[in-house]
């Protein structure tokens, strides 16, 4: 894959730039999610209703998986980026104008859908335009920003002081600075010797290669959406008290945030595959040991805070490790899938934690948890990867 540009822009730059799109991402997702969930509870909308229409989001970062290497072909990286960014900072600034839940169904929709672009982009750029010896490192930055803008997002919930316009015009000014920003890079096009071929070949060329790889994502995507969904569940029967548990639940996050880096720059010099399995098998560690734990918050604090901290690098660690197997033309196809797998490990995800806690006990919920990392470490030992030759030939062997 090949990319060529009008003008120059130093790559330390266009690395800050793009880190603070991510932050400004995290920022609104962090924001939206639970400000959303609170302006329609306080319309009197049932927890189904609410659920189902907040399900709008992922459904539009889904679909966009289908179009965008093509929008990403015919635009290039810096059109396309700003096209995810248009199009959340139109669909934020109607929310507030009218509370049809049809109408924010189809806003909802649309963030979802511009988001993922923005972070498919994002994500490749990095992944592609970063030295191979330092890829672990650049996608941890990724990992870092959006988990300081997503922890930073809540406290916008305050702004609702000002009005109910306040805090989407806060998001939408920051993404108007953003776009500015942005007409700084240079108009770069993604050429792909590649993409002429049908993308179910160059799917199942890039799936055939990096297939371990790209497991990773969906296990992020099942553990984010366990925990987020059904973490409250199994606190609350347990006996926690609501505070306990919010408390609780962002010490996975703050895990990944303190090791997201370390793990990326370990990663460079040991290869990710021998990281990723390690990891792996702390976390399961972590998840198994929870249930024993009891009803301590302490106890089940510091599990969280480990078990957070060694997966939480997961997605970026994965796609890092596809682009050293794959060769850059299939790059593209390899984050597509990823995000697709990320999507199907979100929907999954709470259903088998749900009906884990309904049909066989509150425990199976970490013991579930813990068992898929305990197979993906010895699917990781029984089979073995091969980088492709070229510059990335001695990085991080797996």
């Amino acid at each position: 894959m090949n990319v060529s540009s009008v003008k120059t822009m130093s790559p330390t730059r266009r690395l800050v730039l793009l880190l603070l799109v991510v932050i400004i991402s995290g920022l609104s997702q962090g924001l939206l999610l639970p400000l959303l969930t609170i302006l329609l509870e306080q319309t009197g909308v049932s927890s189904g209703v609410n659920g189902f229409n907040a399900a709008a989001m992922y459904i539009g970062s889904f679909a966009s998986m289908f179009v965008v290497e093509r929008i990403l072909f015919a635009l290039g990286y810096k059109k396309i980026l700003i096209l995810g960014i248009a199009m959340e900072t139109v669909a934020i600034l109607l929310i507030p104008v009218w509370g049809n839940l049809t109408f924010w169904f189809i806003l909802r929709f649309i963030i979802g859908f511009g988001n993922s672009i923005l972070h498919y982009t994002t994500q490749l750029w990095i992944l592609t335009s970063a030295p191979p010896e330092r890829r672990g490192r650049y996608i941890s930055y990724y990992g870092m920003a959006y988990g300081v803008g997503f922890s930073i997002g809540p406290a916008g919930i305050n702004l609702l002081a000002l009005g109910s316009y306040a805090p989407f015009l806060t998001v939408a000014v920051f993404y108007t600075v953003v776009i500015l920003l942005l007409q700084r890079l240079p108009d770069q096009k993604v050429r792909s010797e590649g993409k002429e071929s049908p993308a179910q070949k160059r799917y199942g060329i890039a799936a055939k290669i990096a297939w371990f790889a790209l497991i990773p994502t969906f296990l992020y995507g099942y553990t984010e959406a366990v925990l987020n969904s059904s973490f409250p569940l199994y606190g609350l029967r347990l006996g926690l008290s609501d505070t306990s548990v919010s408390m609780l639940l962002p010490l996975v996050g703050f895990g990944g945030l303190i090791l997201q880096l370390p793990l990326g720059m370990l990663s460079d010099k040991i290869g990710r595959k021998p990281v990723l399995l390690a990891a792996a098998a702390m976390g399961a560690a972590a998840f198994l040991a929870v249930p024993f734990a009891g009803s301590s918050v302490w106890g089940i604090g510091l599990l969280l805070l480990t078990a957070g901290g060694m997966i939480g690098s997961f997605f970026s660690l994965g796609l890092a490790y596809a682009a050293d197997l794959l060769p850059r033309e299939l790059l593209p196809s390899a984050n597509v899938i990823g995000s697709i797998l990320f999507s199907i490990g979100s929907v999954v995800g709470p259903n088998l934690g749900g009906l884990g806690i309904q049909y066989i006990s509150l425990s199976s919920l970490f013991f579930l948890l813990g068992s898929v990392y305990v197979l993906f470490v010895l699917t990781g030992l029984a089979v073995r990867t091969r980088k492709r030759g070229g510059a990335d030939a001695g990085i991080g062997q797996a």
